[in-house]
């Protein structure tokens, strides 16, 4: 059907805003949408027309425009002020996203760009829905001066007094250097794109200049910096579409905003299935490495988790995954890298994912198999105690329903930093194999039978008995179990069911506490 004709004078009008629109629409012109292209990203509109279900897509702040006129900008057009921002569905599901265009004066963040990107944020917050940013800028607009400084002054306190009002996810799809490095740091969670995404807070020019040391931008702070070794990336994409499709799943697990529930999912997996694998999945031998991942592909529903940080303090385990169609935050043990032993990056790691699901109402589930902390002066220097204290803190002040199921180690401080019944668990199962005490037997009987072994006839079978000795009255789960510590001890095979019956009856689990602004975390 052709399209309604208008009269003469309105013609003129709606020419002169067809023409606007197209000239914004089309961002930095052909040359520079090429570029974008060639570099193998998308441009801010592909991703968001990717990323949004299809026709649901509102933008708000289409005509705003800088109004500097220093250094030649009086003569310069940044089409929506180089971010794209606006709202739609992701899965049916109202989201709140800005989409930084580089191909607008490389994406430069100004006065305008940062107001337009802060107040997507406030208005996420307040309307109750999750905010996704897509980061790609070449950093400060310095023709901006003040304004520019200000406007990042205006982001970040939107940020925090979003955070743990709604969800805030950071997509890094190209160079987010100096202050564009802060504000997704801030945010919950970080999904950075190989080879094209980069962060950090001085480039490599600036490096030289200030330090004399050479070093590429990949080197600097690409995704292996990231998701390795600084622990601030979350998860790697392998390219814009990749990260847009983790940042959906990653969405459908969370709540819009945290005075909802997360959303359920139907699942085929009846809740209180028998897993007979489990019976012998876990090595009898304490100090056998096993992987931690097949338990929990057991135990959830369909098999499916979505692990963060994967590549970052290896011998912990961060992931969500479903309950009986509930969303649950699991924290695991992994036996396969380091023993499970928990460093000051394990500890980092736990605390963080603990004190996010706790702001949105997602249970906690932990699997114990860890032998304690590390000592040594390494760790010792690095702040383990202070580190370390923050495992205590999150779970402590945790009010969400939390179940702990130890599998087989749970000594000394990282038993009470796990979860145990008297620092945030509702309920505590542990296996029939399982180890908990203040230490390990071994340890046990050379600090307390120390003169007794070395004055002994012979000294290796006396050490034996008593290692033995430790373990029959103190190193099983029965002890524990029969002071109330431990619920009950179960089959391996029934791991299911039990978590399932008490996060059902958990559902609406509520703990006054007294009033305090925070409590004071060793950050």
């Amino acid at each position: 059907m052709s399209a309604k004709k208008v009269t003469r004078g309105y013609q003129a009008v709606y020419a002169e805003y067809d023409a606007k629109r197209e000239k914004i629409l089309g961002m930095g012109g052909k040359n520079a949408v090429d570029k974008q292209h060639a570099a193998k990203k998308m441009t801010a509109r592909e991703r968001l027309d990717y990323f949004f279900d299809k026709g649901t897509f509102t933008e708000i702040g289409l005509y705003v425009t800088h109004r500097t006129t220093a250094f030649g900008l009086d003569k310069k057009e940044i089409p929506a002020e180089a971010v794209i921002v606006g709202f739609g569905k992701v899965n049916g599901r109202l989201v709140m996203a800005a989409a930084e265009d580089y191909t607008s004066m490389a994406g430069t963040f100004g006065e305008n760009h940062g107001k337009k990107f802060s107040e997507a944020i406030k208005m996420a917050k307040e309307m109750g829905i999750p905010f996704v940013g897509m980061n790609d800028s070449g950093g400060a607009r310095l023709q901006e001066g003040m304004d520019t400084l200000q406007a990042y002054a205006w982001l970040f306190s939107n940020q925090i007094l979003a955070s743990g009002i709604i969800p805030q996810i950071a997509l890094i799809m190209g160079p987010c250097l100096g202050g564009q490095a802060y504000h997704p740091i801030m945010q919950d969670f970080i999904i950075q794109v190989k080879k094209t995404g980069h962060m950090a807070i001085a480039g490599p020019a600036f490096v030289k200049t200030q330090l004399r040391e050479e070093i590429s931008l990949e080197d600097l702070c690409g995704t292996y910096v990231h998701s390795v070794l600084s622990g601030s990336t979350h998860l790697v994409a392998d390219d814009d579409r990749s990260a847009m499709d983790l940042a959906k799943k990653l969405l459908s697990f969370l709540p819009a905003n945290n005075l909802e529930k997360p959303p359920m999912k139907v699942t085929d997996t009846p809740p209180e299935k028998v897993i007979w694998e489990l019976d012998e999945l876990v090595p009898e031998e304490p100090s056998t490495p096993f992987e931690m991942r097949n338990v929990i592909r057991h135990i959830v529903d369909d098999g499916d988790f979505f692990e963060l940080f994967k590549d970052f303090a290896k011998n912990i385990i961060t992931c969500f995954a479903r309950f009986n169609g509930r969303t649950t935050g699991i924290v695991a043990s992994q036996p396969n890298w380091m023993g499970g032993v928990i460093d000051c990056d394990a500890a980092d790691k736990t605390a963080r994912f603990v004190r996010f699901c706790d702001l949105f109402s997602i249970p906690l589930v932990n699997l114990h198999d860890t032998p304690g902390f590390l000592i040594g002066s390494t760790e010792e220097h690095k702040g383990i105690l202070r580190h370390g204290a923050k495992m205590l803190y999150s779970y402590v002040d945790a009010t969400v329903p939390k179940i702990s199921v130890i599998l087989r180690k749970s000594f000394a401080g990282a038993y009470l930093a796990m979860c145990c019944k008297d620092t945030g668990a509702d309920f505590v199962y542990a296996w029939p194999n399982a180890r908990v005490s203040i230490v390990g037997a071994e340890t046990a009987a050379s600090v307390i039978f120390a003169k007794e072994i070395k004055s002994a006839e012979d000294p290796a079978k006396m050490e034996a008995e008593r290692i033995l000795q430790y373990q029959t009255e103190y190193e099983n789960p029965y002890e524990g179990a029969k002071r109330g510590y431990i619920d009950d001890v179960i089959l391996p095979r029934d791991t299911r069911k039990y978590i399932n019956r008490a996060l059902d009856l958990l559902a609406n689990k509520k703990e006054v506490r007294p009033y305090r602004k925070y409590s004071n975390i060793n950050l």
